[in-house]
């Protein structure tokens, strides 16, 4: 099959040996797949988390967000997916007497940039017609937003501060705004994100150039007399990052940090004690998240399309892998790995 190839580091166009349904396995071809901060993080940061197989020495197919039309069976499937099935997975491939292997970040589980991939069939869900294949293809994305948010209690009441509009700070102000979480503050450098930010119901946009953002939190808390602990969800992952928000934030606040961090990074606790905050790392999303974003589309509760702006082919994801790790382009790109 042809597909987009990581090996030795590097990504190429090519072709590579097709994937093998095994025991409970749907052999798939992919329709839409979206490209993620998690991509850069597994090319640039081998070996940095537990759950993650690298080997430079073998093809890697990644893409871990996607739809895709069932091609094939293997041994022990229940029939319950017949050819023609469009379906969406949580990014894990089950393997008989072993570990899950991750979708995408795996060479023994290869992803949606390419021709054919597989997914375990107790893992699948079945997408309606009607549903856009790239909406599902970002329900992993707004899942985590979901995650933290889900996370945090808040309620309406309280007011949150949303900082980055990428594709997580807008997957959180869905999240927020499925709860009815009202007025919402969204800080972020790129005046085209912060638009993005809004048509997902960000009430408040700020450019940290301009203003500082928690100024205009106890600002908006006086004039909406919230007397509740801030709440903020940091959705950058950038290096001092955490710093900066612990010397900035109110006392007693609660920090959801969300930013998808990679490497090390360092924090005063001295700090961070005195100002008493309450900081969570990540952990999701979990089940009940990604099928619950998953349903939420699929019921037409939640819209992800307007965090899509751009859609490309095979030949255009390394270009656009780069763009990611610049922090370039829109908050999701997404690639139909089989369009014509």
């Amino acid at each position: 099959m042809r597909a987009v190839v990581l090996r030795d580091g590097r990504l190429e166009v090519r072709d590579t040996a097709d994937p093998v349904p095994g025991p409970g396995q749907l052999l798939l071809r992919p329709l839409s797949a979206a490209i993620c901060a998690s991509d850069v993080h597994y090319m640039d940061h081998p070996n940095s988390a537990p759950r993650f197989a690298w080997d430079s020495a073998r093809d890697t197919i990644m893409g871990h967000e996607f739809i895709g039309e069932v091609v094939g069976h293997g041994p022990e499937c229940s029939g319950d997916f017949p050819i023609g099935s469009r379906v969406t997975s949580l990014p894990l491939l089950i393997r008989h007497g072993a570990e899950p292997h991750v979708i995408g970040h795996d060479p023994d589980a290869p992803g949606a940039f390419g021709e054919l991939m597989l997914v375990s069939e107790v893992l699948s869900r079945t997408v309606p017609d009607g549903v856009p294949n790239d909406a599902v293809a970002v329900v992993d994305a707004f899942a985590v937003g979901e995650f933290y948010v889900r996370s945090s209690a808040i309620a309406p009441g309280e007011l949150p501060l949303v900082i980055g509009a990428g594709a997580i700070g807008l997957s959180a102000v869905a999240a927020l705004v499925a709860r009815g979480v009202s007025p919402i503050i969204v800080a972020d450098y790129n005046a085209e994100r912060l638009d993005y930010a809004k048509k997902f119901g960000a009430d408040v946009l700020v450019n940290p150039s301009e203003r500082s953002p928690y100024e205009v939190w106890r600002e908006v808390a006086r004039d909406k007399r919230i007397q509740k602990p801030q709440v903020i969800f940091e959705c950058v992952g950038a290096p001092g990052l955490l710093t900066s928000i612990i010397e900035s934030c109110e006392f007693i606040a609660r920090l959801y940090a969300a930013g998808g961090w990679h490497g090390s990074d360092s924090v005063s606790v001295t700090a961070a004690t005195h100002k008493g905050v309450t900081i969570q790392f990540g952990g999701g999303p979990h089940p009940v998240d990604w099928y619950g974003t998953l349903d939420a589309v699929v019921d037409g509760r939640l819209d992800p399309l307007p965090s899509i702006g751009k859609v490309i082919g095979l030949d255009e994801v390394p270009d656009a892998i780069d763009s990611a790790r610049k922090s370039q382009g829109p908050p999701r790109v997404v690639v139909h790995p089989t369009a014509s």
